[in-house]
């Protein structure tokens, strides 16, 4: 048997509590859907959300222009109010001296199409360049139209910038993502940039554009680093980060979490990142429950076990919903309680 293949089964005796929906009505602020999937697929998809209590799902997949406004009208006319799409931008055209301006009017007219908001995957700042081959920094002075731009608009900005700091770490005994990196060396990072770079990068963006509103995916990639995320959000007003793929942070640090949580609980917005719908009662469990040494849901991501939160309920409800609420402009509000 090799170590990739080990997986004890805990001999600890302690109360479990299962949670397989929510306790209040959520938002999902981090999807990856196809709204171009067959009807059937799309019904299935209901069922399961309201089995879960997801009420609205936000697709972060959302392209521009046409593919966009079909996306918004599919998603509307089959289930009005139950899906919010976010707009992505074409970097292709970085080169162009007048690509700010023309990505700035793109994301006014996919607002008006429908759009709620703006998703940057992580390909910016490590691996989009422009023609000369240079890297493309997250706080490049050619992308400012954009961040402006939301900022007038009033809709937020959702990034992804950079990985797990590990990623970039020798993959010797000391390294906790050795076998997550293992069987997923595609996942591996080399400097240059370093881990620090992008997110100085994208922490000088959000500075330079307090008008706009930030989400910062998977808790900013710094989970396990609750203080500095924490002395982060005090510098910068204007940021907020999302759950996706990261509850096993705070899961695995149930008394300094929750501190974070009720503190920051208006900066906290739930998310799950990719779409399965049994991974979705781990999040429940971290979030509202006392248990202890329980299970995650992938042992590449985290061999650790969870701890749950248990949060006040009033810190669940923004969590799930409120924040969401408050920064995602058009919600059906008349969903939540």
């Amino acid at each position: 048997m090799s170590i990739e293949d080990y997986a004890p089964r805990s001999t600890l005796v302690v109360p479990e509590n299962p949670v397989d929906r929510a306790r209040f009505p959520f938002v999902d602020v981090h999807l990856h859907l196809n709204a171009l999937m067959p009807r059937s697929q799309l019904d299935q998809l209901i069922l399961d959300m309201d089995q879960l209590n997801l009420t609205v799902g936000v697709n972060l997949s959302g392209g521009s222009g046409d593919r966009l406004a079909n996306q918004v009208r599919t998603f509307e006319e089959a289930y009005p109010g139950r899906f919010a799409v976010f707009t992505n931008i074409d970097f292709s055209q970085i080169d162009d001296p007048n690509f700010g301006a023309i990505a700035a009017a793109q994301i006014e007219r996919d607002v008006e199409a429908g759009a709620k908001g703006i998703k940057i995957f992580k390909s910016l700042g490590l691996w989009t360049a422009g023609a000369s081959g240079q890297r493309i920094q997250v706080d490049d002075p050619r992308l400012e139209p954009i961040w402006t731009k939301a900022g007038q608009l009033g809709i937020p900005v959702l990034i992804h910038s950079a990985d797990p700091k590990e990623f970039w770490a020798d993959m010797d005994v000391n390294n906790e993502r050795w076998l997550e990196l293992k069987l997923r060396p595609q996942r591996k990072q080399e400097a240059p940039p370093t881990w620090e770079q992008v997110i100085s990068e994208q922490l000088n963006m959000f500075r330079k554009h307090p008008e706009t509103t930030f989400i910062a995916a998977h808790l900013a990639w710094m989970g396990n680093d609750l203080g500095r995320l924490a002395r982060t959000l005090d510098e910068i007003p204007n940021m907020n980060v999302g759950l996706g793929a990261v509850i096993y942070e705070p899961g695995r640090q149930p008394s300094f979490a929750r501190e974070f949580f009720i503190k920051y609980q208006d900066r906290i917005l739930m998310g799950k990142d990719s779409w399965a719908p049994e991974e979705y009662p781990t999040y429940f469990r971290v979030l509202e429950s006392n248990d202890e040494y329980f299970p995650y849901y992938r042992k590449y991501h985290a061999f650790w076990r969870m701890y749950g939160l248990g949060l006040p309920d009033e810190v669940l409800r923004k969590v799930y919903y409120k924040n969401a609420l408050r920064i995602i402009p058009g919600l059906d509000t008349s969903r939540f309680p």
